[in-house]
This record gives C-alpha cells, sequence and structure tokens, in this order.
C-alpha cells in the first residue's frame, strides 16, 4: 500500500475497481483478475478504509456481498441474509481471531467445526413440506436469482426429502451449500472443447457459473455438476438444535451431500493443523477448494458473537495462497531441446503464485498457442498448482488491446544456422531438421550432465554454453559432443565468466568423478528416444556392459525385459549411426566407465511389482527411494496406472499421481508404509488406503 497517496482517492479507485470486478465476477462469469489479485485489492481498501473511518460509507465494496441480480434470472429475496465471511490469510491472522472469540465471549470453552472451502457457487435450496420449491443464488446477499430449474438437473440434490426414522421433515427447510464442477467433467468438458475447435473453459468455478446460468436446463444437465451442503437457512416445524454439528447430521440423514472431511476441533491450534493439512493435501480431492472455514461450533455463542454489516463473528475463511494470478504477457519464444523439438514459451511480468515468482511458462505446442490464442501484450491467467509447472491458463479478452494480431510460429530455428522449422504430418511438434543446431548440442550436454543421467554438480546450462561458444587454440569448439567435458581442463574454464581458481578445480574433479557412474545412468545419458531409466535398469542386467548392448541385435534387445520391440528398434537405430559410435569411442578414451553395474544383494521381494514414489519421503531423495525399490526386484514408473502396486505419498505429492491413486484404487502408503513395504513386500494393513486421507485427526 503506498502510503504517499491520496487516500481517499485511493479508497474511490478502489471501490470502483473492486465494484467493476464484482459485476464480472458474480454477475457475467466473466472475470477480469484472479481472486488472489481480487483478495488484495479487497484488503487494501479495508486497511484504508480502517486508518481513515472519516471516508467510509454503508455502501462500500468492503462492507458488501456479491454483485447485482442478473435480469436473466427472476429475483429471489432471502428470507435470511447469505453473507459473506471474513478472511485470514495466515496462522497469525487465524490466530487472532481465535483471540478475539475469547474475549467476546469472555472466555467461555469454544469448540469448531472445520469445513473445504469449496471454489465453486453458494446456492440456497428451499423445501416446503419435503419439495424442493426453488433455488437461488447468494447474489448481493439479500436478493438471488431463481435457477431452479437448473439446480432440478443435479443427480445429488434431492427434489424429495427421505424421511428417516424418527426424524420429522420441516414443513419448511432451506439449505445452503456450494454447486461445483468435479475436476474429471471439467477436464472432459475442455476435452470436447479442444476436439470441437472450441474455446478453452478457464477454470472448475468459472465452468460451473456459467452452466448453472444456462437459459436451457439440458445444457446445465450435461455438464455433471455436483453440490456439498454445509448450512442450514430459515427451517420452519424442525427439530432444536444446540450445535453446528448436528445441523449437519441432520442434512446428512435427509439425503444432503455432507463432505466428508469436516472434522469438529476443539482449539484453533488444531484448526490451524487442519488448515495447514490441507493446504498441502488440496490436489488430493476430484473438486478444488481454495480454503477451509472455520465455524463455532455451539449455536447459542453464535447468537452472542453476531455479525458485522457483511460476515458473521462466529466464522472466518482461512484463504490457502492463491494458485491463479494475472499478469502482463510479455512475449512469445520459442526453445530448442537435444532432439530438435521446438517449444513456445511465455515471458511473463514476474509474479508471485503458487508459493514462487514465475517468469516464464511453456506453451506446449503451435496448436495450444493458436487454441488459446494467448498474444504478446496480453493481460493472462496464470497457474501454478501444487508441484505442477506454472502454466498459462489463457487471456483476459475484456482487456485485450484493439489492434492485437494472432502470434505465429516462426519457420527457422533461432539459432545462427537459421535452419528451417519442420512439423511432420500428423505430429503435434515443430522440430528443427539441423543436427548441427547449437542449441540441441548444447541441450545434449545439459541432458548428459543432468542429474538423472551422469549427474555433474556445477556443470549447469550457463555453463555448457559457455564451454560450447569457447574456442581452442586451433579454432575448434572446446566442448562440441558430451564426450568432449571430459577432456576440459582447469586451464579451459579459466578463461571462462564466473570462473576463478577453486571453482574450475572443484569442476572438473566432479567432471572426472562421474566417469564411474552406474551402466543405466550413462544408458540414461545417451539420450536415445524412447529409453528412460526403467529400460536402461534392465538392459544394464541383462548383458552387463555398453559394449554387448551396442552388439546386441534387435531382437535379443526386445526381450529384455520392460523393452518391447518399439525401444529396441530405436537402440539399434542409435548404435547404427556413425556419429554416435565415434562419440561412444570418445567416451572410452575419455576413461567412462563401460561396465559398472550395481548387483543388489537385496531380496528381490517386489519382484513384477510397480511402487510409485511422490512428493519428498523422510531419508530418501526421490532418487533413493525409487532405487530402494528396484534393488528389491520392483519398478518405479513416473505415472500410476491400473497395474500400480502401490503409491507412497511423501510431503509436497503431485496433484495427478494423487487423484489417479484416488480414482484407480490404487493403495497409497505413507512414510512409516513405505518402510514395512521394504522390508516385507507386503502391504501394512494399517496403512493400506484407496484414498489419501491427510488431515490429522481431532
Amino acid at each position: 500500500m503506498d502510503e504517499t497517496r491520496d487516500p481517499e482517492a485511493r479508497i474511490l479507485e478502489l471501490r470502483a475497481r473492486i465494484a467493476h470486478h464484482n459485476h464480472l465476477y458474480n454477475d457475467l462469469d466473466t472475470p477480469e483478475i484472479s481472486d488472489g489479485d481480487y483478495d488484495l485489492l479487497m484488503r487494501e481498501l479495508r486497511a484504508l478504509e480502517e486508518m481513515h473511518p472519516e471516508f467510509q460509507t454503508p455502501d462500500s465494496p468492503a462492507d458488501t456481498v456479491g454483485g447485482a441480480v442478473s435480469a436473466t434470472f427472476a429475483p429471489v429475496q432471502h428470507r435470511m441474509p447469505m453473507t459473506s465471511l471474513d478472511n485470514a490469510m495466515d496462522g497469525a491472522e487465524l490466530a487472532a481471531w481465535g483471540e478475539r472469540l475469547v474475549r467476546q465471549l469472555a472466555g467461555e470453552p469454544t469448540s469448531f467445526v472445520c469445513e473445504l472451502k469449496i471454489d465453486g457457487l453458494a446456492m440456497s435450496l428451499r423445501y416446503e413440506h419435503g419439495e424442493l420449491v426453488q433455488a437461488a443464488t447468494r447474489g448481493d446477499g439479500k436478493m438471488g436469482e431463481d435457477v431452479t430449474a437448473n439446480i432440478r438437473t443435479i443427480a445429488s440434490i434431492p427434489q424429495t426429502l427421505q424421511d428417516p426414522e424418527g426424524i420429522r421433515i420441516p414443513d419448511v427447510l432451506e439449505v445452503r451449500g456450494e454447486v461445483y464442477m468435479p475436476l474429471g467433467s471439467f477436464t472432459a468438458l475442455n476435452a470436447a472443447a479442444v476436439a470441437a475447435g472450441e474455446k478453452l473453459l478457464v477454470n472448475p468455478r468459472n465452468a460451473a457459473a456459467g452452466s448453472l446460468r444456462q437459459k436451457d436446463s439440458r445444457i446445465t444437465a450435461k455438464r455433471s455438476l455436483s453440490f456439498w451442503s454445509y448450512q442450514l437457512g430459515e427451517v420452519v416445524g424442525g427439530p432444536q438444535f444446540t450445535n453446528h454439528h448436528e445441523t449437519l447430521q441432520f442434512i446428512e440423514a435427509l439425503g444432503f451431500p455432507v463432505n466428508p472431511h469436516i472434522r469438529q476441533l476443539a482449539t484453533v491450534d488444531e484448526v490451524a493443523e487442519f488448515c495447514l493439512g490441507w493446504q498441502r493435501d488440496r490436489h488430493t480431492l476430484d473438486y478444488d477448494i481454495d480454503g477451509c472455514v472455520v465455524k463455532v461450533d455451539d449455536l447459542a455463542q453464535r447468537e452472542k458473537l453476531g455479525f458485522t454489516s457483511r460476515a458473521p463473528r462466529w466464522a472466518i475463511a482461512f484463504k490457502f495462497p492463491p494458485e491463479e494470478r494475472t499478469t502482463l504477457l510479455r512475449d512469445i519464444m520459442i526453445s530448442v531441446g537435444r532432439t530438435g523439438r521446438v517449444t513456445p514459451f511465455a515471458v511473463l511480468e514476474p509474479v508471485f503464485v503458487g508459493g514462487s515468482t514465475v517468469a516464464m511458462s511453456t506453451l506446449h505446442n503451435q496448436d495450444q498457442v493458436a487454441l488459446k490464442d494467448v498474444r504478446p501484450g496480453d493481460t493472462v491467467i496464470v497457474r501454478k498448482a501444487g508441484d505442477v509447472i506454472p502454466e498459462v491458463v489463457g487471456p483476459v479478452l475484456s482487456l485485450r488491446s484493439e489492434d492485437s494480431v494472432p502470434w505465429v510460429f516462426p519457420t527457422e530455428c533461432p539459432c545462427p544456422l537459421k535452419s528451417e522449422l519442420v512439423r511432420p504430418v500428423g505430429e503435434a511438434n515443430i522440430t528443427c531438421i539441423e543436427i548441427a543446431c547449437p542449441f540441441q548440442r548444447d541441450q545434449r550436454i545439459i541432458y548428459f550432465a543432468s542429474r538423472g543421467a551422469m549427474d555433474i554438480e556445477g556443470l549447469g546450462e550457463r555453463t555448457v554454453m559457455q564451454l560450447s561458444e569457447a574456442r581452442r587454440a586451433d579454432g575448434q569448439s572446446l566442448v562440441k559432443t558430451p564426450a568432449d567435458i571430459y577432456f576440459v581442463t582447469v586451464e579451459d574454464l579459466l578463461q571462462l565468466e564466473g570462473f576463478a581458481t577453486i571453482s574450475a578445480e572443484r569442476l572438473v574433479a566432479a567432471i572426472q568423478g562421474s566417469r564411474d557412474r552406474p551402466l543405466p545412468r550413462l544408458l540414461t545419458a545417451l539420450g536415445i528416444k524412447h529409453l528412460g531409466p526403467s529400460a536402461a535398469e534392465g538392459l544394464s542386467r541383462a548383458f552387463g556392459t555398453l559394449d554387448a548392448i551396442m552388439d546386441a541385435g534387435e531382437a535379443d534387445l526386445a526381450l529384455t525385459e520392460g523393452l518391447g520391440g518399439i525401444i529396441a528398434a530405436s537402440i539399434r537405430r542409435w548404435f547404427d549411426v556413425e556419429d554416435n559410435r565415434a562419440f561412444i569411442e570418445r567416451l572410452r578414451e575419455a576413461g567412462v566407465e563401460f561396465g559398472n553395474v550395481v548387483v543388489s544383494r537385496q531380496p528381490q521381494i517386489l519382484a513384477g511389482k510397480a511402487v510409485v514414489v511422490t512428493g519428498t519421503v523422510e531419508g530418501f531423495t526421490r532418487e533413493e527411494a525409487e532405487a530402494a525399490i528396484k534393488d528389491r526386484g520392483g519398478k518405479s514408473p513416473g505415472s500410476v496406472s491400473k497395474k500400480t502396486f502401490a503409491v507412497v505419498v511423501g510431503a509436497e505429492p503431485g496433484a495427478s499421481k494423487v487423484t489417479k491413486a484416488t480414482e484407480l484404487g490404487v493403495p497409497m502408503l505413507d512414510e512409516i508404509g513405505f518402510a514395512h513395504l521394504l522390508a516385507t513386500g507386503d502391504l501394512p494393513e494399517s496403512s493400506v488406503s484407496v484414498a489419501v486421507e491427510p488431515v490429522p485427526e481431532a
């Protein structure tokens, strides 16, 4: 917040901007900024109004809820206002809220109900004598929109209430909750859009809101929306309750879906643990959440605490760090990989999102750029979820310049050779066809030295590029192939920018030390198409030396477990190329070990079993955890399938792997379960689960 600016002018500016974005988000379902950017604007406005109460007004967006009611649907007046929630952005703000409760309740013991904050559309469902008669959006909190016809298409919302034994259905019952689109439905919807050449949907929340506001309910019915209920509104003629958790049990007994991850907790510390646990594990679900909601459980205490002008004092939303932000797309450039594949990438105005600052993001290929229609100069939505690489979701079209033109894929490689870029018929990728392309050369060397290959510490991209550009006394390049790095001297490195004697000696020692890497690593480092670490392990065990592999026929190679005909043919073709043979001889001249096959002494208790590792497992690096599986005869592929025996889930696991394991019912193990698996080869009964339950129990 810029304290040098005129506070009144800034308050007026913020109110206008927030009102504009409220209208786009709540009424048109076409937001121009992400939730994270919106929260920043709202927090600045509230801070300024608290510092300058003389400028506060009753109609400030800081004290109002939602947006205006659309004219598309009939208005519905809420009998009880649908308020918003105040936010806590971190543990300190959550603790401060808890301290305020203690003061306001004069020290009375307080317990809490913690819920997941579903990223969807708030909904009020009204039943009279057990029949659904009306469904309304939140709108501005006092007046919503009648979307009853569309709500009737959602299978998880009961049309007629169940009549459980011993429970009287109220004459009037209002149930509140969140309509959302499951991630699986969202993915399928976008896949259909791609097939039809239509515009992609930005995120599940917008997709759900747009689906619910269709004039034709038949369209809504095709969108596979779902619903979680979380609160009672108006109730006439129903039972009396003393706490919120009882109301949820009552709602569930009547046939409404209640989220299974709701917990009763006794202290704010336990609440914080719940919130932080779900912040870490949010991507284990098949729906988006953007935080947790914390409510005082005791209904009498809620009455004492009351409301502010816009939110209850007895509840708060713990917001997760934003995984979507908007920023400027400065340029679209292309990079050339070791195989000649050309990949477009976005150069962004740096933005903090998903826990890190993002300045670049891949755009995958020509078709993806065209489908998303992102252009230099656009304001774009950038998403970074969990351990997923940053992604440009799409442009904010309402902010696009009138003179904007579509980006055109280059036809020449950006390397000095200006070689032709070619897209083979039937393929998505564009390639540089010049084998002498220096960009390909550099990437092959970088890959050779990478952690999963020869693991040469200190030989990064910048140093490789300097080495390939440097010249020897005879005018030849200092490094033309990965094998040449073994002949680099301390004196050579001292010619490069950034090197002193100690750093040069350290890098030379690291290079020479890599000569004894195990054969599977050397095979991986060669960069043979389709030959990954797992197949390299199998080849090494089957043939024992690089020379034996080079001399083997395609049929013999194909007999190796885990290879098959395609990989065998690719290996044979690679070794039949004269330049590749010369490269191997250069490695031999450098003293690289060709027969270092590490034979495991572990019992082969995981033979034939595929165990996937995701996240950081205590006591292991990722490579060490996978090696421990392989040493016992198992496989450790990079993806989850029906054939996966188990998934080991460490800290900060990959969202896609956990979600896939949940969908397929693959057992998931924590670190203790992994230790048991390595010791016995079996799944421990107490650790096996078909769905991750990462939330600490009270």
